[in-house]
């Protein structure tokens, strides 16, 4: 049994544990900026950490002498790497490039560091004091960290499976590598279109590894989902709005039109996934709440050190919007309750599905300040990303939290190293972001960074602020349709059983 494995095993936050943790997070966060600023998405590092850390430390056990690295041990490796990689939902690809896309204001790196990681420091805390309620009490799965703790029962279970895995890791680096350095380098690897029509129209083969990954991983639904919206979007809508002349391309343009096309597209896109993500994430929790009363997500009083960590982080996302932003202490202070409430929806649809909607949470909170604060691009942004940020390192460790419950782990331990992991990938994933994007304004929304959470904020931020009055006709037209068949497909998806969604 695991638990007795952990039993016998009681080193947990060893220096060691921490700091592999703490290098393999530095090494992956950089992979989830590059992934999220392409195609809008970012992985889970738990189980490739948990992989690496178990055959070294292993090997080193056997090859040295040294004591065993210990099921406790593997534990916090994860945590700290998943903690660290999981940055991105600080607003890295989201937020905080669509803030200086409007406002033309870019941050120095040490405030950027400092305001990634207020923001990932508080829902550190929120998860804190959700564990009770949602990983103790609840029956809920939390998909993600049973993924992880199945893999941890399985490399402590069968230690040549780990070697196997890792066989199998190591060569799709080696593979993915050599492709991108290659077409980088060397020679470009061949991307095809049958036409030049389709082609100024996005349409083109490329053998990206990225891609073909990512669509192993999101499964045949998604992937037929997003193939479905592509050629709706630049298949139909496109050309439609270019034969009525509501886009017009320079004649002497060469090669795909992606920045002038997706100015009209993105409009109705946003319009459908916002309205789709909250009438579906609405009506989940309706449902939830024929459950037992145990399952509902609920927060504990502040007690002890965890409440002082909980009003440091308060006072660090507080200040930080003032200072850093220019936002009113008012809607500062109004930021806080409601990144608690739309953290606690979040924990408990991952509890649930294992899917965290930082994006419907961020499009949501982006809603409310344009009530509050119409207007006003730097709270519509700043203070919606804490939210956002909030809800995605919340998330991140009540996935760690469940691992750590069924193997007996210390959870205060789990907490600081998570504090230690979001404390290094502040500093990486600010640092890669700049690397990659030196010049926000002229490399985002293109088609080599489509950056389409970026194009998705900045759209909301835009329509909030200036209002829609300020849109033309055509796009207004475009973003109800879209708003319809988003709520349609919504309430299919949340009304529909789990089994018939897979």
């Amino acid at each position: 049994m695991i638990a007795s494995t952990s039993a016998s095993s009681p080193r947990e936050l060893t220096l060691r544990a921490l700091l592999t943790g703490l290098l393999l997070g530095a090494l992956l966060a950089p992979s989830n900026v590059y992934s999220g600023l392409k195609i809008g998405w970012s992985f889970n590092m738990s189980i490739i950490a948990l992989l690496i850390g178990f055959a070294f430390w292993q090997s080193v056990s056997v090859a040295f002498g040294r004591p065993r690295w210990s099921l406790l041990e593997s534990n916090i490796n994860q945590t700290t790497a998943s903690s660290c990689a999981s940055i991105i939902s600080g607003g890295l690809v989201a937020p905080i490039p669509a803030y200086t896309l409007l406002t033309g204001q870019q941050l120095d790196s040490l405030p950027l560091m400092a305001w990634v990681f207020s923001v990932s420091f508080l829902g550190i805390w929120v998860a804190w004091y959700l564990r009770p309620s949602l990983i103790v009490e609840s029956g809920l799965r939390f998909p993600e960290g049973m993924a992880t703790l199945a893999t941890l029962q399985q490399i402590y279970s069968h230690g040549a499976e780990a070697g196997r895995r890792l066989w199998v890791l190591g060569g799709a680096a080696v593979l993915a590598a050599g492709a991108k350095l290659s077409d980088t380098f060397f020679w470009a690897l061949p991307r095809w279109s049958p036409s030049l029509q389709l082609e100024r129209l996005t349409f083109t083969f490329e053998p990206s590894l990225l891609l073909l990954g990512f669509g192993g991983i999101i499964g045949l639904r998604v992937g037929l989902s997003l193939l479905l919206g592509a050629l709706l979007a630049w298949g139909l809508v496109a050309p439609w709005v270019l034969a009525e002349g509501l886009v017009r391309l320079p004649a002497s343009a060469q090669g795909p039109q992606f920045a002038a096309l997706i100015e009209w597209l993105l409009w109705p896109g946003v319009s459908l996934m916002v309205c789709a993500t909250l009438t579906s994430l609405g009506l989940r929790l309706l449902r939830s709440r024929s459950t037992s009363v145990r399952r509902h997500p609920r927060l504990r009083r502040p007690h002890g050190w965890p409440a002082a960590g909980f009003v440091l982080a308060v006072m660090l996302v507080v200040v930080l919007q003032v200072s850093l932003f220019g936002i009113d202490l008012w809607l500062a202070l109004l930021s806080i309750p409601l990144a608690l409430l739309l953290a606690m929806v979040a924990a408990r649809v991952v509890g649930a599905t294992g899917i965290p909607p930082i994006g419907a949470i961020g499009q949501l909170s982006q809603l409310s300040f344009g009530v509050f604060a119409p207007g006003q691009v730097p709270v519509n942004l700043m203070s919606a990303n804490t939210a956002g940020g909030a809800a995605g390192q919340c998330t991140d460790l009540l996935n760690d939290f469940k691992v750590g419950h069924v193997i007996g782990a210390a959870p205060g331990r789990q907490a600081v190293a998570q504090c230690f992991g979001i404390l290094l990938g502040s500093v990486v994933g600010v640092l890669a972001y700049q690397l990659l994007i030196p010049d926000p304004q002229s490399m985002l929304i293109t088609p080599e960074w489509p950056a389409p959470a970026v194009a998705t904020w900045k759209a909301v931020a835009e329509a909030l602020t200036g209002g829609l009055g300020a849109l033309a006709a055509d796009v207004r037209w475009a973003m109800l349709v879209g708003a319809l068949c988003g709520v349609l497909l919504g309430t299919l998806e949340g009304l529909l059983p789990e089994r018939r969604l897979r």
